[in-house]
């Protein structure tokens, strides 16, 4: 007894958002068992989560070192962009990723540069640079979508985007295989416990010998990478480059993330709970919908 009580208040979170996923998932099964006992419903959301799932998991590193970040949708779609230009100008799938994604990781070094040397709060210029990257990424493209069809032709497509046996979606690997990065680096490497000191006690960080600086300034600049390559794989996806590229994608990332049980506060969170938090989200749209309600039930929840 002792030790299945030490289990549950060691992962209390864990446990926690499991119960609400076999909950809402036993819910849309009685609702709906038409849909929710056929493979292909679930195929369909490892096709979209991982979009706002690699953000979300990304965003809780952000969140758990005490800070905000909301300029990742604009940089998802800047990165898709740079995408779209490099991949025209190269007809290479793979040296295209790369610009982008380091392009993303610039994008995200800059926010911790202006939050850590300027000394300002991550919301205000995260918010700045939302608006920075959208207006670029804008004037850049005229406004105007632009076509990936030849990607397709790429042996890096099918790794990215493709469908393993037919089926299972890569990008859905692609995600598990962030969150297990992303884990080890929280649960099993000094660095993870930096982000976590740093986001429950700045000040008693630095008397620990934590570089709380460059904690910082490695949270955003990662972020930075992960929409970028978020970006990538939405635009290749569906074969199409579009400017506002990201845009929905800010209230189920950060619900994901919430969900999952990393507070806002900082100090706290896991991985699992955001990767279970981002499946709930991705299955909520298309259940309520499942159960003869409307679109506008999906708002309200």
């Amino acid at each position: 007894m002792k030790t299945e009580q030490s289990f549950f208040s060691r992962h209390r979170l864990q446990v926690s958002v499991m119960l609400v996923f076999l909950g809402v998932l036993v819910l849309f099964i009685v609702g709906s068992p038409q849909t929710f006992l056929s493979p292909n419903i679930y195929y369909a959301f490892m096709s979209n989560i991982p979009f706002f799932g690699i953000l979300a998991l990304s965003l809780t590193l952000v969140v758990i070192c005490g800070e905000m970040d909301l300029s990742f949708p604009s940089i998802m779609g800047f990165a898709g962009y740079v995408f779209t230009v490099a991949f025209h100008g190269t007809q290479s799938v793979g040296l295209a990723l790369l610009i982008s994604v380091l392009v993303g990781l610039g994008a995200g070094l800059m926010n911790g540069l202006l939050i850590v040397k300027l000394d300002l709060p991550s919301l205000v210029v995260t918010i700045g640079t939302q608006f920075f990257w959208a207006g670029v990424t804008q004037v850049l493209s005229g406004g105007l979508g632009k076509t990936l069809v030849p990607t397709k032709a790429s042996p890096l497509y099918p790794v990215l985007v493709g469908r393993i046996g037919g089926k299972l979606p890569a990008q859905m690997l692609w995600m598990a295989a962030i969150a297990f990065i992303l884990w080890l680096i929280l649960n099993h490497h000094r660095f993870g416990a930096h982000i976590y000191f740093t986001g429950d006690n700045p000040q008693s960080a630095r008397v620990m010998g934590v570089n709380v600086d460059r904690v910082r300034m490695f949270v955003f600049t990662q972020m930075g990478g992960f929409a970028a390559f978020a970006g990538v794989l939405a635009s290749l996806e569906v074969v199409y480059f579009w400017p506002t590229l990201g845009q929905g994608y800010m209230l189920k990332t950060m619900a994901a993330v919430f969900l999952g049980g990393t507070p806002v506060t900082g100090g706290v969170g896991t991985i699992f709970g955001t990767f279970m938090g981002s499946i709930i989200i991705g299955m909520l749209e298309a259940g309520i919908i499942a159960m003869g309600m409307t679109g506008f039930w999906t708002q309200l929840v």
